[in-house]
């Protein structure tokens, strides 16, 4: 099962996210090519970050919109877990020098839409510019732009072969208001010298011993290296999970009208309706729609 934990340091708030499970779900949901799966598993375990510490009916949406092969992607995250679909998931591109997909080049350039519901009158919608295509960079670009934090994100997806995820997740440090320079400093230097997220999954490590990799060894203002003192505040595990139902579906079918039901079950006999984000299909003949007919 993916997992979260979240917390909490003198300097900065943290996440830290094992998504393997949930990205191997959207793998064989969606049926996404190697470098697809990597900027949506991307983008999946980004969102759950971000929706850490979403509580009742909250509601987080992530929407990019570029110019790439990809197109556009879509994550939705509430306090039971994450979802997301992909315009054109079957995309791919050649793997770059160093055998990495390239991610950069399949999304492309464009923007980023964060949308928070969390039940008040007009739902949080802040817009971002994606110009590196890396997702990791365009969600701390949006952080600092949009809601001046600073943040550190870090993330990966890595294939065992086209239809298995071998690994997927990351960790995301935002400085608080009144952080040391200090700490800034030598979180920049960490950050600079340990592996990256895909490797420190490949060698074996858990989401703990992560979160100590990125905070031991810290120069204090003595010059004394030690652990910067941490609290987890939350871990538990996550999934994906859609909450489409056939009610939801017959209240947009039947927007469709009478004229236009009427012709597609005088063509099929019966009308579909295939949900985006878990590829779960209802059908729906004449005697399901007698009220609107």
């Amino acid at each position: 099962m993916s997992r979260l934990i979240r917390g909490v340091s003198k300097n900065a708030r943290f996440v830290l996210v094992d998504t393997k499970d949930i990205v191997q779900e959207a793998l064989d949901i969606h049926k996404c090519s190697p470098t697809a799966i990597s900027a949506f598993g991307r983008l999946l375990s980004a969102g759950v970050m971000m929706g850490a510490t979403l509580k009742g009916n909250d509601i987080l949406t992530l929407r990019t919109m570029t110019d790439g092969p990809l197109s556009s992607m879509v994550v939705t995250v509430d306090k039971d877990g994450v979802k997301g679909y992909v315009s054109n998931p079957e995309a791919d591109l050649p793997a770059k020098e160093n055998g990495q997909p390239d991610v950069q080049a399949l999304v492309g350039r464009g923007t980023l839409n964060v949308i928070k519901d969390l039940g008040l009158k007009d739902p949080y919608v802040g817009v971002s510019t994606i110009e590196s295509g890396e997702i990791a960079y365009d969600i701390a670009y949006y952080y600092v732009t949009s809601e001046q934090t600073p943040t550190v994100i870090a993330l990966g997806v890595d294939l065992e072969n086209e239809t298995t995820v071998r690994s997927a997740g990351g960790y995301m440090i935002q400085l608080l208001p009144d952080a040391e320079e200090n700490f800034i400093v030598e979180l920049e230097k960490k950050i600079g010298a340990i592996r990256s997220v895909t490797e420190l999954f490949k060698g074996g490590m858990d989401l703990e011993r992560i979160l100590h990799l990125l905070y031991e060894d810290m120069n204090d203002e003595s010059h004394e290296k030690l652990v910067e003192p941490y609290e987890i505040l939350d871990s538990k595990e996550i999934k994906y999970n859609c909450n489409c139902d056939k009610e939801k579906f017959y209240k947009g079918i039947i927007t469709l009208g009478k004229e236009q039901l009427e012709e597609i079950l005088a063509e099929r006999g019966e009308v579909e309706a295939e949900c985006h984000f878990c590829g779960k299909r209802y059908l729906f003949k004449r005697e399901d729609l007698g009220e609107i007919l």
